[in-house]
């Protein structure tokens, strides 16, 4: 990003904090194991088998944290294009390693954009960057799609800490949120809005005993705590899911 940084609006919890922190990043799949194969081929990662039909992809072996994709069984295949994608910096000059591993080329670098766009084998598209000096391979940026992408960064800026910058092409990025793992958390503009559930999202962490504060700050309640879940259902302001946990005491 390259234009001028600003804070977004704080929205604390009662000590300081931010109101969440970024806990890791979930992918719906058919088949878990297959998909979680290949994004641990593709990371150079560890995939855990969950012993309950899902799969856990771990950057670090054997210890869950930001970087861990959690990928979870759902009967429904994927219809649509994902809204929330990553973008990765690649090892070489292009991106054969990744699909000798089974990525599926969909747009190569052109006039409008200077990364390739990638697909995997169930059709989640991300990104894939040439490599530049000073960077390292892997995952530099998480991308949600938005109607309004200032906006949404500056939302998701206030939960979770952080600064929101912006670039010439309208995208708005969240630098430095509260347990986010990589550069990056970038809110692209579209014109489309949200329609259907989103196939991948994230997971945060509360700070708080419970999601009042967020549902205050503009968060919208899904589903409560149940018999079958531990966790709270929320969705930001465009309608975008994701999981809240209570802190560990």
């Amino acid at each position: 990003m390259t234009s001028a940084a600003g804070r977004a609006p704080g929205r604390l919890s009662g000590d300081g904090l931010p109101l969440a922190r970024f806990k890791d990043l979930c992918l719906d799949a058919v088949d878990p194991h297959a998909l979680g194969g290949f994004w641990a081929r593709v990371l150079h990662a560890d995939l855990v088998d969950l012993r309950d039909g899902d799969t856990r992809v771990d950057g670090r072996p054997g210890r869950p944290g930001p970087e861990s994709i959690w990928v979870n069984r759902v009967p429904e295949p994927r219809a649509r294009r994902t809204r929330v994608h990553l973008g990765l910096r690649l090892h070489r000059s292009d991106p054969a390693d990744l699909l000798a591993a089974g990525a599926r080329l969909v747009r190569e670098p052109d006039d409008e954009v200077g990364w390739w766009v990638l697909a995997d084998p169930d059709g989640y598209e991300f990104r894939a960057f040439a490599p530049r000096p000073g960077t390292v391979p892997g995952p530099f940026e998480l991308v949600v799609d938005a109607r309004d992408a200032t906006a949404q960064a500056t939302w998701w800026a206030g939960v979770a800490g952080g600064r929101v910058e912006r670039d010439a092409t309208g995208a708005a990025s969240v630098v430095g949120a509260a347990g986010f793992p990589w550069e990056y958390w970038v809110f692209a503009p579209v014109t489309e809005p949200k329609t259907i559930k989103n196939r991948m999202h994230w997971d945060v962490d509360l700070t708080d005993d419970d999601c009042a504060a967020l549902l205050d700050a503009g968060a919208t309640l899904l589903r409560e705590p149940d018999d079958d879940i531990d966790w709270w259902i929320l969705a930001d302001p465009e309608g975008n899911e994701f999981c809240a946990f209570a802190p560990q005491r």
